[in-house]
């Protein structure tokens, strides 16, 4: 069974650069306190490494049913 991780919009992107901020799109945030779920890989770790000051993840939860 594959991990999840959730990925918590938790700072704005303003005053940071355009790349961040683009990054934190892709990653579908869209809010501040917004949350998604991703599955883990390195693609997604390394999104999340970027904006890690703009995010907060909780390892090991289950997938959402209702998204």
């Amino acid at each position: 069974m594959a991990k999840f991780i959730r990925i918590t919009w938790i700072k704005s992107g303003i005053g940071h650069p355009a790349e961040q901020r683009r990054t934190v799109a892709a990653l579908g945030l869209h809010h501040i306190n917004q949350s998604v779920q991703h599955e883990d890989s390195p693609s997604i770790r390394g999104m999340v490494n970027k904006v890690s000051h703009l995010v907060k993840v909780e390892e090991g939860v289950k997938p959402s049913e209702t998204k």
